[in-house]
């Protein structure tokens, strides 16, 4: 094996008192170069809070969908049947105040219907399919800003059922049309709602003040029915109700000082 080397100590003896002073010079430069190098500096000191913000809307903007149907015996008289639904329902609608280019009607769909027929017993029991006539179907859909107005006739078009029209109707979808808006409204709620929580905080532990924002991010909004709190990873948009209450969340970071 190699004999471990040793470092050979430098000898200023030739230089007399100034080879040490020149090395107790460079020595202490070196110690505070290391030092500067080395030396940690403080962590800085940050809050993290949670602002949020509630709103009561109410929907501005209504769609309906009413559905006629028709059964006859042949493809062309379920049409007809079906198309003279559709005419009467579209006709009660506009005399009570319904504009007709708020009215849609989708096309009509005729289908050959069946029923099973049983024949025999035990395991020689034989199940048949048998064409007893034809379907027809076809949607009516309102969309208006007018929702008292289509809310009524969501609730009185059955009337025409007293007449022999066959038709059903669907529960109304509630929108805000200006929700686009509220959000930034309410994000910026949030976002003061999080700092005054901040200050909140630290004015009840006292040995701080709140500085600059250092990190926000958004949560998900939810768009609920009036009361509800009910929350979803990406945000609920409830269109079954009238009124609606809009939740806004943001996560936020300050510094403290």
């Amino acid at each position: 094996m190699e004999p471990r080397k040793h470092p050979v100590p430098l000898d200023l003896r030739p230089f007399g008192l100034l080879g040490v002073g020149v090395a107790l010079v460079l020595a202490t430069y070196i110690a505070s170069s290391t030092w500067e190098r080395v030396r940690v500096r403080p962590a800085v000191r940050t809050i993290q809070v949670t602002g949020s913000a509630k709103k009561r809307i109410v929907s501005d903007f209504i769609e309906w969908t009413a559905t006629v149907e028709a059964n006859a015996a042949d493809r062309t008289a379920t049409y007809r049947i079906l198309h003279d639904n559709a005419k009467r329902t579209q006709e009660f609608l506009v005399k009570h105040g319904v504009p007709k280019d708020q009215i849609w009607l989708s096309s009509a769909s005729v289908d050959p219907s069946y029923e099973t027929e049983y024949h025999g017993t035990g395991d020689n029991r034989v199940e048949k399919q048998v064409m007893t006539g034809f379907d027809g179907v076809q949607e009516i859909k309102v969309r208006s800003n007018d929702v008292a107005l289509v809310e009524k006739m969501s609730r009185e078009v059955t009337e025409l059922l007293e007449e022999g029209v066959t038709v059903s109707s669907d529960a109304p979808e509630y929108f805000y049309t200006k929700l686009g808006d509220v959000k930034i409204e309410m994000l910026a709620e949030a976002s003061r709602d999080a700092r005054t929580r901040a200050e909140n905080i630290v004015a009840s532990a006292g040995g701080a003040e709140i500085g600059s924002l250092r990190t926000a991010d958004m949560g998900v909004i939810n768009v609920n029915p009036a009361n509800s709190t009910a929350g979803s990873w990406d945000g609920n948009n409830d269109t079954s109700s009238l009124e609606k209450d809009i939740i806004t969340i943001v996560h936020a970071t300050f510094e403290l000082k």
